[in-house]
């Protein structure tokens, strides 16, 4: 029987973060010695660090937020694709694999995953290629790069161009040792109702022939 393969990036003080955004720091500052009962640990991070989603409030201030987002793209049937042979993931590198349908896709970069280095540059989705996304019928793109944009990028094109096609966005998720392929997928993020963006634990697991 096929098992559960977490693709996320572990949260840790260690984490690479955007420059200039909130790093991920977990400390307990209550502890079984002190309390003489429990330990109690304290977050403090950006929601867009490790393996998350993005909501359209992100990039657009008429955008939707987390809770209002549908639950429904974050879980089932997904197609791992290794495009580590192109530059930017584009009409032309998604047709080299032949896709007729898939409601959610991972794409594998030449990037390697390297959750303590924050990368200088990363593979971009483009407007064409969020554009054959939408005619692949695809729902929801994850990534394994920390944005699907270029990191210099200022107009966030790549955001936008998959928020046109209405194709929710998942970012850092770790794809070095998965295989192409279909996969059930859960990526859920927390019910958080003002959120611009939410980490997630992004688990996949091979469909068994049957």
């Amino acid at each position: 029987m096929s098992k559960w393969i977490d693709i996320s990036q572990p949260l840790n003080n260690h984490l690479a973060h955007w420059p200039g955004d909130e790093p991920f720091h977990y400390d307990t500052p209550v502890t079984k010695e002190v309390s003489g009962v429990v330990n109690i640990g304290k977050i403090t991070t950006s929601v867009h660090i490790g393996t998350h989603v993005d909501a359209p409030f992100h990039f657009s201030n008429e955008g939707k937020r987390i809770l209002d987002l549908d639950i429904e793209r974050y879980i089932g049937l997904c197609k791992v694709i290794d495009l580590s042979d192109f530059n930017e993931i584009s009409e032309k590198a998604l047709k080299t694999k032949g896709i007729s349908h898939a409601e959610r896709l991972l794409i594998k970069t030449a990037l390697p995953n390297k959750p303590d280095r924050f990368p200088e540059e990363v593979s971009p989705i483009t407007a064409d290629g969020a554009a054959y996304m939408k005619e692949l019928g695809v729902k929801l793109v994850g990534v394994d790069t920390p944005s699907v944009d270029s990191i210099s990028s200022k107009d966030l094109a790549g955001h936008h161009a998959l928020y046109k096609q209405d194709i929710y966005i998942l970012e850092n998720v770790m794809l070095d040792q998965v295989e192409e392929g279909d996969y059930e997928l859960i990526a859920l993020p927390l019910a958080l109702e003002e959120g611009d963006g939410c980490p997630v634990r992004a688990v996949i697991k091979p469909i068994e022939e049957r």
